[in-house]
């Protein structure tokens, strides 16, 4: 009996422990892809101009998710720290709760990646065709080549199509120029903004997917040792109540009152001896 409550309580505390490990480290992760998907969201943001609002939900998800997960953290380790056997079960419900909102993100993440290249090279054309048009368009396309150093889709011979030309010398934006133009002639960047752009995108999805799925298998460990650490301290819970139950009756049989043969006066009366004297024997005299 005592070797396997000491096996026990042993084992309650290499899990509890465990889970007490696990959720500073779910914290240390969670601001982690706080901070990547705070990162992402902001890259997208400076090109918004050539990014599909959907493609905003992976990022924003996983800010939610990370924010959570800190909540989470602190629930799981309070819980482990108190062994109370409703909170660890509450914090293995929550983390199996968040790994199916991580897989979502996962899956939107890489379908998205897909759509990536036909969306990118779609809304730089555009951006390319009212350039003259549109004043506002100057501003998000000169951005893109000045920030990514490319020139066009594929190429600085894209504005071709889109700028006047005299069949001798082509115009394009100064942007497009690897330096600063000397008597109003550059040298265009050999690069265009689609190849660019698409890989940044496309790695940002990238990494909220795997970085997501990765933490999410995590959590399922974590979720497993908290059902563990909640069913060992239920266990202990139980064999602490029998043992003070069995101490209780083994304590009640031993301080149990044994009825006295001589309670009273009365019952010494009654049980004299008649050969004994006592003093309150009558005088024979």
């Amino acid at each position: 009996m005592a070797s396997e409550r000491y096996e026990l309580n042993m084992n309650m505390k290499c899990v509890k422990y465990m889970i007490f490990v696990i959720s500073i480290t779910f914290a240390v992760v969670a601001a982690m892809l706080l901070s990547m998907a705070v990162a992402i969201g902001n890259l997208f943001d400076d090109f918004q101009n050539f990014i599909d609002s959907h493609f905003f939900v992976p990022p924003n998800l996983l800010i939610a998710i990370g924010v959570i997960l800190l909540v989470i953290a602190l629930f799981g380790c309070v819980g482990a720290l108190k062994e109370s056997t409703a909170m660890i079960n509450v914090y293995g419900v929550l983390l199996l709760s968040v790994f199916v909102l991580q897989l979502a993100a996962a899956i939107t993440a890489f379908v998205m990646r897909g759509q990536v290249e036909m969306m990118v090279r779609q809304k730089i054309l555009d951006s390319m065709a009212d350039y003259k048009q549109v004043e506002g368009y100057r501003n998000p396309i000169d951005m893109l080549q000045n920030t990514l150093e490319c020139c066009g889709v594929d190429g600085f011979s894209d504005w071709a199509q889109f700028l006047p030309s005299d069949g001798i010398v082509m115009e394009y934006p100064e942007t497009c120029c690897a330096a600063p133009p000397v008597d109003g002639e550059c040298i265009p960047r050999d690069y265009g903004c689609y190849s660019r752009l698409s890989w940044l995108i496309s790695q940002g999805s990238v990494l909220i997917a795997t970085g997501t799925v990765a933490v999410a298998f995590v959590q399922v460990l974590g979720a497993v040792c908290a059902f563990m650490l909640a069913s060992a301290i239920r266990r202990a819970k139980t064999l602490r109540a029998t043992r003070r139950w069995h101490l209780q009756q083994s304590l009640g049989i031993m301080t149990k009152t044994l009825e006295p043969q001589y309670t009273g006066m009365e019952k010494s009366e009654a049980n004299v001896d008649p050969d004994k004297y006592l003093p309150t024997s009558p005088s024979v005299n």
